[in-house]
Parts: structure tokens; sequence; C-alpha cells
């Protein structure tokens, strides 16, 4: 189905939606380098040298370096219309004039009419709250009407009913209570409703103008009528339990339920007793499965309120530090394992090197013992997966205090798509897998009830707009704990998104969110972020941050020295002549996709001229002050015995041209890059941690994460990374629990390049983390000077249709099956209803005929309007009439008396 879906994308579509990275693949193994050599290809005379119309793309090149002309035509392909087809008169085979066509569309898209300018918008800081409403309304109404939906009624005779809805742009499916067409009488299962406090979303937008075209007006407007109680979540500004009551009560269900109608209700446990009250009086109550979550997790908060007292007022004496793991936890550990479990859903933030790992198994196994949870699951970085087999192995208790011994403690999930499908199915306690595995085997892992997900390296999940964060986010588990270090690196905009995995209307719809702390200029662009005191408050109860000053009073010194270096002229000129192409790129007013392609390359080239020449035109001699100022510092350095260095660079090549100063002194020392296998690294480090001729560990930032370093007491920064967060991950390699000794830091900077410039951009995100995530924080304000948010505003809007997605069956059986469940409990009770009108037929068949008299049509007048009393209409018109059965087990009764029934009949 969705194949064919994709096969009705019109070829412009698909143009439209061409990114360099199709284009290239298309192009095959030099589809890179052709593209970037066809863009020196001038295009002057538009309409005599392109075309397009139809399916067809045609570009004449005109001659170039002696050759004649060539005429490169893009189709889509007869046998798979899906795929593009390029021809060149010229050439066979792959070639620059191809390249130059392809460039030519990802470059022009909106001169051929496949893109548009992005929209102005009006200033969000400008808008009121009720303007950013409707502005948000107004949004969901748009996408209402442009993205592509499936619906399907439960009840097909009456608009006010229960509908699944499935959009074929993600190919998720919800499930809608539609009871009217005011914001607030819906409900939607989708994040989206839960979270942005309009009480409406675009499934429900959807939903009501399918209604407003089936049902005329009259019928529309009977209104909602409820035929029984229920408990339902109230998603305003904030969640709130709430019962709903159908129109008319008895005296004794108006008695047990009181006041309570309409309102928030806070005492969950009083709300049980009646709810116990109500169904021993024969009242049906049904509980929604979002409310009985919120339920069961408040009656847990509530019973873990005392413990996590207890143990937080005192952590360095409470006998759970030597009792709960097989190793004494600090105080600290244990303080932070209470704090996570009692929120239920937290983000561990502490500094790294911390132990947050070992914290993330204290709280498992302080959830399995309060709330017997059996299954987890972590996500974690591919690098962490064995540290964490390891570190669950040797923390993990064999047995619990009034329970058995563990069979299987860990699962570390590896092996073929088909072997690693049977592995989330199995009864370990842990079961770890990475971050890519998660994407490729989600429909294996949603198929698994998982009671707690424990993400670790959550900044890993910062960018809202990528697919492994929306897998991710969708995960569902009663308790999750997300575990980072830099929860945010560089905007507001990663926090907001770690948050709203573990809590997602802890700070609000992202559409107040940023209103309430961005500073923009008149055209949209971040200058900087406010009410930084308010953020934390908002925080507190869900995250909880410590630093190193705070709670490792015992870890050595740690000094920090910056070392500016004057660069050749050499770099000077090269450096200069990418930044133009920067200077150039930023002024124009719209941006393309080569655009910020070209951009990313123009930095990294000026970045890697900071270090050397040869690092961007690999001609030798290159040129490199840097080189020469480690050359003199790896001399004074290794004057003493007991130095051992960690030495980061963000490039091979770099590291390639620091070897050889290193082999001249005949310095021991092991490299690790990107190219050692994962098996090979945990050996490099035991013999650098180990061998005291192994004297310098030479890395990329493939080390910064995920090893301990201990040994060292030296870490030198040849270059800088673009956020302060990896200097910090490769810093405490070495400043870390477990070490000894004081560390000394060393940061090497080209002056009159951009290294400058980004040094002073790291100070103020490091700020704006200090600000966000330190309780004891007093900024409120931080001033932001980046214009990448800018330059994304900028970024043309592609017109082109986008193909449909899979649908996830999973999650589309999981909503028919509750929407099923709640319609048949409809059903069964009409059919009741016809099932006893016919009963009263069959005894009126039965009983002997007797004449009517003036006393017997007395008594059946007097019964109708006696029954008419306790008659209701529901929403459809029809007459309902609820009946109380004596006890529960009249319903045993009602169904052994229709299976024998059923059996006499067959």
């Amino acid at each position: 189905m969705a194949t064919k879906a994709r096969n009705k994308l019109t070829f412009q579509d698909r143009l439209s939606r061409l990114t360099f990275r199709d284009a290239a693949k298309l192009l095959g193994p030099d589809g890179t380098k052709l593209i970037q050599q066809g863009g020196r290809y001038e295009v002057t005379d538009f309409p005599n040298q392109v075309y397009l119309a139809g399916d067809l793309f045609r570009l004449k090149l005109p001659p170039m370096n002696g050759e004649g002309d060539a005429v490169v035509t893009i189709t889509t392909m007869a046998e798979r219309p899906q795929r593009l087809h390029w021809n060149c008169t010229r050439c066979e085979t792959a070639c620059v004039h191809a390249g130059a066509a392809f460039s030519f569309i990802l470059d022009e898209k909106m001169t051929l009419g496949l893109a548009a300018p992005p929209r102005e918008r009006v200033p969000i800081e400008s808008l009121s709250d009720d303007a950013l409403r409707r502005q948000a309304i107004s949004e969901r109404e748009e996408r209402s009407r442009t993205e592509r939906m499936s619906l399907r009624s439960l009840n097909t005779d009456r608009p006010w009913a229960d509908y699944t809805v499935a959009s074929k742009e993600t190919g998720k499916s919800y499930r809608l209570a539609i009871r009217g067409e005011k914001p607030g009488e819906s409900y939607c299962s989708c994040p989206d409703f839960k979270i942005n406090t309009l009480g409406t979303c675009k499934h429900i937008l959807y939903a009501l103008r399918h209604i407003h075209r089936r049902f005329p007006p009259a019928v529309r407007r009977k209104s909602y009528r409820r035929e029984g109680v229920s408990l339902h979540l109230y998603y305003g500004h904030e969640v709130e339990l709430r019962i709903a009551l159908p129109d008319r009560l008895t005296p004794e269900v108006a008695e047990v339920v009181g006041s309570l109608g309409g309102r928030a209700i806070d005492d969950v446990r009083d709300l049980l007793k009646r709810v116990s009250e109500l169904e021993r009086l024969g009242e049906s109550v049904t509980i929604y499965p979002d409310a009985e979550e919120y339920i069961q997790q408040r009656l847990f908060l509530d019973r873990m309120r005392d413990l996590v007292a207890e143990i937080r007022s005192n952590p360095k004496d409470h006998p759970l530090r030597t009792r709960l793991l097989k190793s004494e936890l600090l105080p600290y550990q244990l303080d932070g394992i209470a704090f996570a479990a009692g929120a239920g859903r937290a983000i561990l933030a502490d500094d790294m090197g911390l132990g947050k790992t070992i914290q993330g198994i204290g709280v498992a196994e302080l959830l399995a013992r309060e709330a017997g949870i059996q299954r987890v699951l972590v996500i974690c970085p591919a690098s962490l997966k064995s540290q964490w087999r390891s570190e669950i192995e040797r923390f993990l208790p064999d047995t619990r205090p009034a329970g058995p011994a563990l069979k299987q403690k860990c699962q570390l999930v590896v092996g073929s798509a088909e072997s690693r499908a049977s592995q989330y199915r199995s009864d370990c306690f842990f079961t770890v897998c990475n971050y890519e595995q998660v994407v490729r085997d989600i429909l294996a892992i949603e198929q698994v009830k998982w009671d707690l997900i424990i993400v670790d390296e959550a900044q890993r999940i910062k960018n809202w707009e990528a697919k492994t964060t929306r897998i991710v986010k969708g995960l569902r588990s009663r308790f999750a704990l997300a575990l980072s270090g830099t929860p945010l690196e560089n905007r507001l905009d990663e926090l907001y998104t770690v948050v709203s995995f573990v809590d997602d209307r802890r700070l609000g719809p992202a559409f107040r969110f940023f209103n309430r702390h961005r500073l923009i200029d008149e055209t949209g662009k971040v200058l900087g972020y406010k009410n930084l005191a308010e953020l934390r408050e908002r925080l507190k109860p869900i995250l909880l941050r410590r630093t190193r000053q705070s709670v490792m009073l015992e870890l050595p010194e740690r000094t920090t020295e910056i070392r500016r270096i004057a660069p050749t002229d050499e770099q000077i000129d090269l450096h200069g002549s990418y930044m133009q192409v920067v200077s150039n790129i930023v002024r124009k007013a719209y941006l393309t996709e080569m655009d910020l392609l070209r951009l990313q390359k123009a930095l990294l080239m000026c970045r890697m001229a900071a270090n050397s020449t040869y690092l961007v035109d690999k001609q030798p001699p290159g040129y490199s002050t840097k080189l020469e100022e480690l050359d003199d510092l790896i001399d004074r350095l290794f004057q003493e015995e007991a130095r051992k260095v960690v030495l980061f660079s963000e490039w091979t090549t770099m590291l390639d041209l620091i070897q050889p100063l290193l082999t001249k002194r005949r310095l021991g020392y092991v490299r690790l890059d990107g190219s050692v296998p994962q098996k090979k690294r945990q050996q490099l480090v035991n013999e650098f941690q180990n061998d005291a001729r192994c004297r310098l560990f030479l890395t990329t930032n493939a080390g910064s994460t995920g090893l301990n370093l201990q040994a060292a007491n030296t870490v030198i920064n040849v270059d800088l990374p673009w956020n302060p967060a990896v200097l910090e991950q490769r810093i405490a390699r070495a400043h870390r629990m477990g070490q000894k000794r004081p560390v000394q830091v060393f940061v090497l900077i080209t002056e009159e390049t951009i290294e400058e410039r980004l040094l002073a951009t790291l100070s103020a995100k490091h700020e704006l983390a200090i600000a966000a995530l330190d309780v004891d924080s007093e900024i409120d304000q931080v001033d932001l000077a980046s214009g990448m948010e800018e330059l994304k505003r900028r970024l043309e809007v592609l017109l082109g249709a986008k193909p449909e997605a899979a649908v996830d069956r999973s999650e589309a059986i999981r909503v028919d099956d509750e929407a099923e469940r709640l319609a048949r409990r409809e059903r069964v009770a009409a059919a009741g209803g016809e099932l006893l009108s016919a009963a009263f037929r069959l005894l009126g068949e039965l009983l002997p005929p007797a004449a009517e008299s003036a006393a017997t049509k007395g008594v059946a007048e007097e019964l109708k309007r006696r029954f008419s009393e306790c008659l209701e209409t529901d929403s459809a018109g029809r007459p309902v009439l609820t009946l109380a059965l004596p006890h529960a087990g009249a319903i045993d009764q009602l169904a052994e008396t229709v299976s024998r029934l059923l059996a006499v009949r067959g």
C-alpha cells in the first residue's frame, strides 16, 4: 500500500524533494565530487539552456576546456517510476555534466518553481498568550487540511462517537473521542494533544471537518449524551484527573460521587474508594487507559514519598548505601538514586565522571524492590554497551530481599535483525541496545512491555527533528531515566527535547516555551534566552545535577591554560579565502541546501587552516605554528618522568603530523580514532593505564566518551570542538572519579582565526548550561551571538508532495483494540436492550391471553410512566435504560445461561 502511494508522486515532486545525498547516490561512488565539479558550469541563458515540464528536465551545457556541447536529461524510469534516470549526450557513465545538472537543480529550486521563499512571520516574542493560542490552532488547522489521513468511525450512525485516525505522513494511528465542536470537548491519544494545552489537534480538526460534511447541522446540534460514569484526564494547562457523569444520576450514585463531577481530583485513594462503591451499587465505571496509568503513577509516588525523604535527609548513613547494590555507594549517588526513583521519570545530569551508570543501575534495583519492575531497556551509544554489561554484572545483586534469584541480569542486543527481535523478548532484567538498533528494531521493541527505559548519553536525542529522537520519544514505559552530563550543549531547544522524553508536559508546548524563554529580534533571530530562574524552578522536580565541585571534594585540582599562538602568513591567507565564502553565503536573502553544504565546508576549512595548511590543501611542507608550539610543549612536559598525556585533535591527519614529534623522542604512545574497532579500544586503554612506558594517548573525539583514563594527569586539546560539552567530555577522561593527582589542561588557540570566535561562543554556551541547569545559579538571562537559527529560518520551502510513510502496524493494532474495546461496551449495552425487548415479547407470547380491562390498562399505563422516568436519550436519539445488576456474580450467571442457550440451539 505504501509503495503504491509513493508511485503517485509526480516527477516535479521528486525533484523538489531531491537532496544532495540522493543526487550523489544516483551518480555512483564519485557522485559527491562530480556534483561539486559540475557546480563550476554557469547557466547564462536560462530560457535556452534549461527546460522543465511534465516528466522531463533538460540542461544544455556550453563547451568548456575545448570539449563540445553536452545535453543532460533527467526523467523517471519507465520500469521503476519512483526512481530518477539521467542521461548525458557526451558520456556513457557518470560524468561532470550530469553532476552539473544535479548541482543546478539543487541550487535553483526556487527558479525552477520547485521551492518557495520561507514565509515571513510575526516575531513570536511580540505575541500575547491569546494570539499565540490562535496562531497555534491556525497552524494545526492548516496541517489538518494539507496532511493526508484516514478516518474510521466506530459508530457511523452519529457524529459524536469514537474514531481511529491514521496519518499517512507518519504511519501512526491514534484514538479519537469526538464529543463536540468546541476545544476541550474531544480527546485524541496523539502526543501533541496531550501537551499543547489547546484542547484540540490536527486529528480532531480533521475529524470535525469530516463530520461537517457527513452530518447536517440539526444532527450536530444534538449534544453528546454521556451514558455512564468514566474517569479521564483533562489536558489543560495542567493535567487533571476528572470524573465524567451522565446527566441523570440515581440518588445513591449522586451521594457517592458528591461534588467530584467537573473538577480536578487530587485525592486518588478517596476516588478509588468511591469507584468501588459505585461498582458495588451496580454502576459501571469506565477508566480510560491514560487515566489508569496516571492513577497508578500517583499511588506509586505517594507510597515512595516517605522512603525518598528518609534517604535524602541522610544518604551518608542510610543502610541502602551498602545494601542496595553489591558495592558501597557514595552518599551523593544514593541521593541521586532516591531522587530519580521517587520522581518516577527523571533526568540525572551530573558532571561526567561522577558515576551516572551505577546510579542508573541503582534506580532500576530500587524500583524492582518498591514497584516490582521486571524489564529494563537501556539505550546507549554502541561504544558503551559492553561497559553497561560489565557494570551491571559487577554491581547488581544476585538476589533481592524477599525475592527469587535473578536468572539472567543482562542481555546485549547483537546479531541479525531476526535474532535481535527475540532478544528483546528475553527474560533478562536489563536489555541493552544502541541508538541505531532502536531505529531498525522499533517494531520488535514496541511489542515488549518495558517497565523502565534508561537513555544514556541522552544528548543523542537533543535534535527534535531527527528520526532517532522521534522514535525514542515515542517509546512507552511506566518509568524513564535520562542520563547525560550535557543535556544542554548549544541551544535551549536541546534541553526541551531531552526533558520532553521523561515528561512531555513539564515545560509546556513548544510555542509557549520558546515565547517565554527566547530573546529574538524583529526578524525572529535568536539573540539569547531569558526567564531562566523560572525554568530552573520548573525543572527542579525532575532534573538533578551535581558538579565535581559540589560532590567530589577529594577530586584533585584542575588547572586550565589557554595558549594563544600567532599564525603564519600562509595560514592567514588560506583562512581568509574561506571566510570570504562564508561572508558571501550568509549575506544571501534565501539559502538552498547547497548553500548550507558550502557554508559547512568553508567553516570546516577555516578550522583546519587554524591547525595547519596541510589539512586543507595536502601540500607539503604544511605551515603550522601550532605544531611548533606543540613541539616545545612536549619537550617541557616530558622532562617529568610521571607525566602521562591524553592528546585530542578533531582530525586524524593532524594526529599523523603529531606522531613524528613523538617518534623522534622515542616516546611510547597508543592511538585511537574512528578506524579502530570497538573490540580493540579497551586493549589500548589498558596499555595506556598499566604500561609505564606508554606516555601518550593520541585520540580524536572517538575517545572523548566512554573511556576511563585516570592514569593521565595532562590533557592537551590541539583544537577546539564546536561545543563546550565535547571539550568537557575530553577533559573528563582524566579528571574523574578514581583520579589521584592534579590534572593540567592545555587548550591551543590560533589567533586571528575562527578559533578565537569559537572560544567566545563556547563561553556563552557554557554560561547558558549553567544558567539553565544549576539550581544555585543566579543568572536569569543569557545573550547568544549565534546566527544558525537565522540561517535555518531562511531556508527555501520545498513544494513537492511527500511520500506516504509505512503504517506503524503495532501502534495501529493497539489503537484499534483500545477503541474497539470501548465501543464494544456500547454495542453490548445496545444488544442487551434488544435482548430485553425480545424477552418481553417472548413472555407476552407465552402468557395466556386475557381480556383487556380498565384495570389492566391502567396498570400498563402506570408501568409505562415509571419506565419512562428511567429512560434517557443518547446522541443518536435512541432511548437508553440503565439496569443495575444485583451483584458481580450476576454476570457469571448471565454468561452461563447464554452459553447453555447457545449450546441447545447448536
